[in-house]
């Protein structure tokens, strides 16, 4: 198990993991403040409906 571990750790690019962790961060952030403002928008959009139902 060790001897295993040793031999895909040193395959391992770090580079590219450390390009993946930056595009993955950003693109969790973007996608984040899209769900947000959609919530944000979609609880306005219901209020303004109910009240003028009224």
């Amino acid at each position: 198990m060790l001897l295993t571990g040793t031999i895909l750790f040193a395959n391992l690019d770090y580079n590219g993991l450390l390009d993946y962790a930056i595009k993955a961060i950003l693109g969790g952030g973007i996608w984040m403040v899209f769900k947000l403002g959609s919530d944000y928008f979609s609880g306005k959009i219901r209020k303004k409906q109910k009240d003028g139902n009224r």
